[in-house]
């Protein structure tokens, strides 16, 4: 019987395979924590730097007064919310009649569709005894208002931030 020795040379090497995968799978890994560390740091930013209130109205003392053509705009009791950010949406502003919903869902009052932060039903906005109240509806990246994370259904005031997903929006009369 007669046994087939193979030569050495004749082994395979794999390491010139193996080692570039290793690199390649450590790069995929260290991308996808800097994902998570952006996604992570746009949710815990404040809402931004913003105006003062003074700032704000003297801005708005300084537009030019309206001539007779001019209709004369008129003084709303009711509340609505004015998107701050993000820049691309700024100054959009959602009347609040009775209840609204924030969400990513097309059936939702006020839609934000471009917020990958926001859930498909987020936050509802609802008035109760002649006030504004907000509501989380278990959302996965929370909803804030003034910068503090809320729990239960929270009163909105006149200048308050709301933050829904990357959106904040302004109270405004």
């Amino acid at each position: 019987m007669t046994r087939l020795v193979l030569p050495l040379e004749a082994t395979t090497d794999y390491s010139a395979v193996i080692r570039p995968l290793q690199w390649l799978v450590v790069v995929i890994i260290f991308l996808f924590f800097l994902r998570i560390v952006r996604a992570v740091l746009v949710e815990s930013r404040p809402a931004g730097v913003r105006p003062s209130r003074a700032e704000r109205r003297a801005a708005r003392h300084a537009e030019p007064r309206r001539t007779s053509e001019q209709p004369a705009r008129r003084r709303r009791k009711s509340l609505s919310l004015e998107i701050v950010e993000p820049r691309e949406y700024e100054g959009k502003v959602f009347e609040l009649n009775g209840e609204v919903t924030i969400g990513r869902s097309p059936g939702c009052g006020i839609a934000t569709s471009y917020d990958p932060y926001s859930s498909s039903v987020h936050a509802r906005v609802f008035s109760e005894g002649g006030r504004l109240w907000v509501e989380d509806l278990g959302s996965t990246n929370g909803t804030f208002v003034n910068s503090e994370r809320i729990s239960q259904v929270t009163k909105l005031s006149k200048g308050d931030l709301l933050q829904v997903g990357a959106t904040v929006f302004e109270v405004r009369r």
